[in-house]
């Protein structure tokens, strides 16, 4: 035992064994639009608008079920500016809720709702605290002996190491650090209030209620350093399930659940269909993937919608077949789909497999033998035709009607797999063998 802990030990002992739980949550991107599915399925489309909502609904329904002492909020509440004062007034309406049941709520702002970026209100209950972006502070909960230090941000950019100005450690309290950064980087997520693991560690805190990054991931431990993950999965990119966390603190334990509390997940797919020859093998094959994934979704019976990305990939003989009926393959892999499950959905469907190459003796033969699938396989990979494929969607997008967009009209275009749609239609129609020979 260090001469730290022995001395939080006495101090411990004088006071009393602090006992009190409460939730660390981040990223609610509250008005966030969820991508790629308006276009095709207004009506999914509205029920997946009010998942983020409803989750957070959830949180707090949790939080007072579990009767936490308070809810730490990391950042990013909103996604952006308001509309208007439907999706704050959402919020005030949840949150006082925590403040009747006696649950103290503590936020700060992160990239996406800096102090510069939303700049409209409603006026909260008692028992909010938000923390200031213009240096860091602290709060002090004197009955459980719990220091909570936190800072906001003032712009959206925030190049610089937020930990080296909070306050030193609070000796016998228990210190919380909210924080809203991408640490010492992750993929896909900007470098905001950029820290090392080390600043964290040594910074004397009992745990960091770190924001900002969407995946669940814990950092260290003692001290606990960690990610919940956004509330709810906004698309593709954001698979799996996502919730909060709930922490025990008994005198120097600390014990973290996860809270799983989206309303809707995605998942991404991808079905090896190598060498199969049957189009009901790949039905039979991508239920034996999906029903799984259902099972462990609605563990917890609790009603979510089931979004799924399907990959077919690999080389079959079914190749052209499933190309040449692209639309009715979509309609038999979404029946296939509500076979395995009551709410689920597919969100897209990605053709991405090869055929078999026929080497025809006679007209390798032949120096007059023109190998048209070559040909096009070669120009399919030039970057001049991928850069004027660019060129040509921009341009459509540049005649869409007023407040239209390219995801709106073209759903969520990949330009390689259109190219090899271009070269499997011009392969069909020029009645070239497997081969690709004509």
């Amino acid at each position: 035992m260090t001469t730290e802990q022995v001395f939080l030990s006495l101090v411990r002992s004088y006071y009393g064994a602090m006992t009190f739980s409460f939730i660390h949550a981040a990223d609610l991107h509250l008005g966030s639009p969820l991508v790629g599915i308006a276009a095709r399925d207004p009506e999914l489309a509205a029920r997946l608008a009010t998942a983020s909502r409803e989750a957070f609904t959830a949180l707090v329904t949790q939080a007072i079920a579990h009767r936490v002492s308070f809810l730490i909020v990391a950042g990013d509440i909103y996604d952006g500016e308001w509309k208007d004062t439907s999706i704050g007034l959402f919020f005030n309406r949840q949150v006082s809720r925590l403040v009747r049941a006696g649950i103290l709520v503590y936020t700060l702002r992160g990239n996406h709702d800096a102090v510069s970026v939303v700049t409209q209100s409603v006026r909260l209950p008692e028992g909010v605290f938000e923390f200031p972006s213009k240096s860091a502070d602290t709060v002090l909960l004197d009955d459980l002996k719990v220091a909570i230090h936190g800072r906001s941000f003032s712009n959206r950019a925030v190049p610089e190491n937020f930990v080296t100005s909070y306050p030193a450690a609070r000796a016998g309290w228990f210190n919380i650090g909210v924080l809203h950064t991408s640490c010492n980087g992750r993929p896909g997520h900007d470098p905001y209030a950029p820290c090392s693991l080390e600043d964290l560690v040594t910074k004397g805190y009992q745990y960091w209620a770190l924001g900002h990054i969407h995946e669940y991931e814990q950092l260290h431990a003692a001290p606990h350093v960690l990610f919940p993950g956004n509330l709810q999965g906004r698309g593709i990119h954001e698979c799996g399930a996502k919730g909060a966390l709930l922490v025990h603190v008994k005198d120097d334990e600390v014990t973290v659940e996860r809270l799983i509390l989206d309303r809707a997940r995605w998942f991404d797919v991808t079905v090896d269909v190598e060498g199969l020859t049957d189009p009901n093998e790949v039905h039979d094959l991508l239920s034996s993937l999906i029903r799984p994934i259902v099972a462990e979704a609605e563990a917890d019976s609790q009603a979510r919608l089931l979004l799924v990305r399907i990959h077919l990939r690999g080389c079959t003989a079914l190749h052209s077949a499933l190309r040449s009926a692209k639309d009715q393959l979509r309609d038999d892999i979404e029946a296939t789909l509500q076979h395995c499950g009551q709410d689920i959905w597919l969100e897209q469907l990605k053709l991405e497999t090869t055929e078999p190459v026929q080497v025809d003796a006679a007209a390798n033969s032949s120096l007059d033998a023109f190998d048209l699938s070559s040909t096009l396989e070669t120009i399919a990979l030039s970057e001049a035709l991928q850069k004027e494929t660019k060129e040509l969607i921009a341009e459509l997008v540049r005649k869409l009607p007023a407040g239209s967009s390219e995801e709106t009209a073209f759903g969520n275009l990949d330009i390689q797999n259109l190219i090899a749609e271009a070269r499997e239609l011009l392969l069909s129609r020029s009645g070239a063998t497997q081969g690709g020979r004509l």
